[in-house]
Order: C-alpha cells, then structure tokens, then sequence
C-alpha cells in the first residue's frame, strides 16, 4: 500500500472531490466545494517527497523535475481512479489528486435533462459540454459514453491527457488514447481518429485552434464528437471558438461551426440545500436553423433570447436552470444568486425565495 492511499481513503470516505497537498499546509480536501484540513500537522519536503514520488515512474519523476509539472492517472486498486497534477510553488513540490469514481454515474445519476439524453443518440455532429474547472464536465461526459457504449454496437474513441474514466466494452468498441503515452498531442491524435473508423470522438479539452478546427471537420464527416471548453456559457463557447483563428479564417469556421454544431451544454456545481452533496445547474442551447443564422452572422448576443423561446427544444439559459433548481428547494438562494449569470434580474426575481 502506498503512502498516499491512507490520504485518498480518507478522501473517499469523507466523499470529497479534491486533495490538497502543499509543504508547510497540513493535507485539505474538498468536500461540498469547501477545503478543510484533514490533520494539524503541516506537510514538510521529506514527506512530501515520500508521498509523491512512490507512485510514479522514472519517467514521470524526470519530468516533474525538469518541467515543473506532471499530470497523471493514478489508480488506487479497484476503489478509484484519481487524476494527479503535481506542480512546483513557493513552498516547493505540490499536488491535488481528483476523485474519479469507479462506477460511471450515469444521465438518470446525474439529474440530466432529458435533451442531453436525446444529444447523446445522435450519429454526427459537435457537442460541447462547457463551464469551469471543477464543474463536472468530465462526469457528464462520461455518463454521455456511457450510454453510448450500452445501447450501440459502434466504435468509441476517446483522447485524453489523462485518461479519466474507463470505460469497459458492452455494446460497444471502446478505445482510449493518452496525450504522451499514445499520442503526440491532441492535434496528431483527432488527425489519426479519421482512419481509425470511429463513430464516436471525446476529445478530453479543445485547447486551441487546430485542435478546434479538426474537431469541427470530424464532426462535419459524419462522426459524433464530444468536447470541452473552459467557458461559462454558450454564447461565450461559441465566442470564444471563433476568437481562436485569425479574423482571415473566420467566416470559414462560423461556417463549419453553424453547420456541425449538435448542442452546447454549460454548466456549474452548486452546494445542495441540505449541505450534503452538490447539486448541477444545466445551461442547454440546441442546434436549429436559426442558431445557425446568429452563428453565420456574428449575433451571438442574441442567443440567450433563442434559448428563452427554445423551452420547447429542452432550451434554458443558466439562469433558467438556476431558478427552477430553487423552486424545487434543490439549492439556497444565495448559493442560486452566486452563480446566475444577470445577478440583478436573478435577486430582483427570485429575492421573495430568499
């Protein structure tokens, strides 16, 4: 048994998201979005060191040395899997390991729309889960593959840097792919996906233009592609997409994007009401010819008034989800009004619900 796992049991028996390791800080994890310490003693370097470095290889230990930073899947038995990052900060050698369950949530687990159901059985196109980091979009993703893998008998490829959730063949093929171990990058591992007869693509984070563009073209060729961006909402992805290439390239890409976009999914984890666990609030825009048109034409601005009007789609804006997550009693209000994207409106709404 490593020296780590005794911290990750607690980790997982305390069903927190995040470890926290820094020298001179005793051990904190995430729990409920909150950090508490796990013991009063500070780590100091020798720990630190003893802790870290049994886990990895040769390899892995160079290259925090010399680059400063790793990350990495480490998996604890059968009990979990956790995504590693170690870095280098003022104090010295730090990490934060990630919980990964072992069972895959899934779309029912998860509270999920049932427009997400309906995106994940479709055979082509681009769908984007979106929000920032610690959001769940990793979790969501996997409960999307998840359906995919037991209601088809098609080939799932997905590239990531780790590799977060593993996902054993049932009805379907499923490959996974690790930037550095199994690919150069991301860009040479979604080039090589087009020959690799995939009918469904996860591509772990869509970094920058190239791998964007790529994306867009497998989407384009008949394939189903997931991915994620770093955005707080859909007008912003779609913004953010198009800021990626030089203003020469953009007409194309609005073009691409208009015609290979399925749906965008943004979304934040709040507290629950209770204080027991974490609740998702779902910001959903759905493909049609009129995003397409605001897409082709620059006016994203409008989009969350084609959100507004698409209810009937499975539509609703950040702020929509927010309140309806509040009518159930599912969250406080504060925790609602934090996250709301048009904070006055959203007070001077649901201020009676306080």
């Amino acid at each position: 048994m490593a020296k780590i796992d005794a911290l990750l049991d607690q980790l997982l028996a305390q069903r927190g998201s995040d470890l926290h390791l820094g020298i001179g800080y005793p051990p904190l994890l995430r729990a409920r979005g909150e950090l508490v310490p796990l013991r009063d003693a500070p780590i100091d370097a020798a720990e630190m060191e003893a802790l870290l470095f049994e886990i990895v290889t040769p390899h892995e230990r160079a290259k925090i040395t010399t680059e400063l930073d790793l990350d990495f899947a480490y998996a604890y038995a059968d009990k979990a899997r956790f995504r590693a990052n170690y870095f280098h900060k003022t104090t010295g050698l730090a990490a934060v390991f990630r919980t990964i369950p072992a069972r895959v949530l899934t779309l029912d687990d998860l509270g999920c729309p049932e427009v997400i159901r309906r995106m994940s059985e479709r055979r082509a196109g681009l769908l984007l889960v979106t929000g920032p980091t610690g959001s769940g979009k990793s979790t969501t993703l996997a409960a999307m593959i998840d359906r995919i893998n037991r209601t088809r008998a098609c080939h799932i490829l997905t590239i990531e840097d780790p590799v977060e959730f593993v996902h054993p063949p049932i009805m379907a093929q499923v490959t996974h792919r690790e930037v550095g171990p199994d690919a150069s990058s991301f860009a040479a591992a979604i080039r090589s996906a087009g020959r690799e007869d995939a009918d469904v693509i996860l591509v772990g984070e869509l970094r920058n233009n190239e791998t964007m563009k790529l994306a867009l073209q497998l989407a384009s060729f008949g394939v189903l592609v997931f991915g994620t961006v770093h955005t707080n909402s859909a007008a912003a992805t779609i913004d953010r997409i198009l800021n990626a290439f030089p203003s020469d390239e953009q007409p194309q890409v609005r073009g691409m994007l208009s015609e290979s976009l399925l749906a965008i999914i943004s979304q934040q984890l709040l507290k629950s009401a209770d204080g027991k666990g974490r609740v998702a609030s779902y910001e959903v825009l759905v493909s049609s010819s009129a995003l397409a048109a605001m897409i082709r034409e620059g006016k994203t601005v409008q989009i969350p008034s084609l959100m507004q009007a698409g209810q009937a789609a499975g539509m609703q804006t950040m702020d929509m989800a927010l309140e309806r997550l509040l009518q159930k009693g599912a969250v406080s209000f504060d925790d609602a009004l934090d996250k709301a994207l048009d904070k006055e409106t959203f007070a001077r709404v649901n201020g009676k619900r306080r």
